[in-house]
């Protein structure tokens, strides 16, 4: 019992008095040297290059971003309108919806049906033909029609005959696209951006009315990506230029244009270096199915006390602000995460040039010999004699021969 207890308590003496540490092998080998320096080269370039001064490893960053966009815009046209006379648009007949929100559509080119009423019409043939009043069932509505069926067939014109419908008459026919744009002067249109983000996490707002622009600068400049980057003043035609897009082709049938603003916001520098980055990007595709953008909208009017109302078909370019940002500042958590990443990494050195010397070099068996030691199982009887059985400390040592 007693040699048991000193078994034991020599087991607790080894246990917290002894320390292990790995044997290392010296290889004196220049290719396998060289190549392991290298690997470690490019390890330690990744870390310090990409991880840490690229990827600001070193940072806690958020995405988190607030934002709020309005517009304004500028800019007339002229028109023939109704009897040929001349009209002018302004902002508040070109521009839906009138508010300036951050996705909003500039008329570029439309059709109209002048002086609606609501009576009985014949209906447009995209809305079915008939025959007689059998093909016309009454109360009903077909996908493309204009009104409501009576229930009579009547003649659309000399050749056709259509249900009669009750409806806004006379019906729309849009059979022809202006060409060029009625509105080719939009190209000219002037828009004012203005942005305003928040970083919650980092209590950081900005604006992208920046320090550099003021009110008499705002006045004159116009946005260039190169000559005036910060200008929150933009010309539609270099809008649509920018983004790809041939603005007299696009005004003809409509299009969308994405104008992105990205905030890249590194806190670690003082806000002022806070920036937007303006980029535009054409989403339009043409096709012959459904080409363009288009919507429909009434001008209503009272006459001799029965209401009409002018229909628009309008064909415009839609503009849709999109605001993204990433904020970064330096926190020590991420930057001791990196650092022990990096030198976890450092180890695939080791792992490559161990299987360069183990299983591909011609003197593999040689390296396997100097780097393992091999202990054959003697079975239970050979622990008798072990001194580590009687709690002594084994000490192997070996002289290391070249072959």
């Amino acid at each position: 019992m007693a040699r048991r207890l000193q078994l034991v308590q020599e087991e607790l003496a080894a246990f917290f008095f002894e320390y292990d540490t790995p044997r290392m092998v010296l290889v004196r080998n220049k290719k396998v040297g060289v190549i392991f320096r290298l690997i470690q080269l490019l390890v330690l370039a990744y870390v310090v290059g990409w991880v840490f001064v690229y990827e600001k490893g070193y940072q806690t960053s958020s995405s988190g971003l607030i934002s709020s966009v309005s517009v304004k815009l500028k800019g007339l046209a002229v028109t023939p309108f109704l009897d040929s006379s001349a009209q002018v648009w302004d902002v508040a007949d070109y521009v839906f919806p009138a508010q300036g929100d951050s996705s909003f559509v500039v008329m570029t080119n439309f059709i109209v049906t002048l002086r609606q009423t609501q009576r009985h019409c014949a209906e447009h043939p995209e809305g079915g033909t008939c025959k007689d009043d059998s093909g016309c069932t009454p109360g009903k509505a077909e996908r493309n029609a204009q009104g409501i069926r009576s229930g009579r067939c009547v003649a659309f014109n000399d050749s056709v005959r259509t249900c009669e419908i009750f409806g806004w008459c006379p019906v729309e026919v849009d059979d022809h696209i202006p060409r060029p744009a009625l509105l080719q002067e939009a190209e000219n249109f002037t828009l004012f951006i203005k942005n305003s983000i928040s970083f919650p996490r980092f209590k950081v707002n900005r604006r992208n009315l920046v320090e550099e622009v003021n009110k008499s600068y705002i006045k004159t400049c116009l946005y260039h990506k190169t000559a005036h980057p910060l200008c929150p003043v933009f010309n539609l035609g270099y809008v649509v230029r920018e983004s790809g897009l041939n603005f007299s082709s696009l005004a003809e049938e409509g299009g969308v244009v994405g104008i992105t603003i990205d905030w890249d916001c590194d806190l670690d520098w003082h806000v002022r270096h806070c920036k937007p980055v303006y980029e535009f990007h054409g989403l339009y595709e043409e096709k012959s199915l459904s080409s363009g953008f288009n919507f429909r909208f009434a001008r209503h009017f009272m006459e001799n006390g029965t209401n009409h109302r002018h229909l628009f078909k309008v064909f415009g370019i839609r503009f849709d602000i999109l605001v993204n940002g990433k904020a970064g500042k330096f926190d020590i958590i991420p930057t001791m995460t990196t650092i022990g990443s990096g030198i976890g990494i450092f180890g695939v050195a080791t792992v490559l040039c161990d299987l360069l010397l183990l299983h591909i070099l011609p003197k593999r068996h040689y390296y396997k010999q100097k780097k393992f030691k091999y202990a054959e199982d003697m079975g239970p009887e050979a622990g008798a004699g072990d001194p580590a059985a009687t709690g002594s400390t084994l000490v192997l040592q070996e002289n290391m021969k070249t072959s």
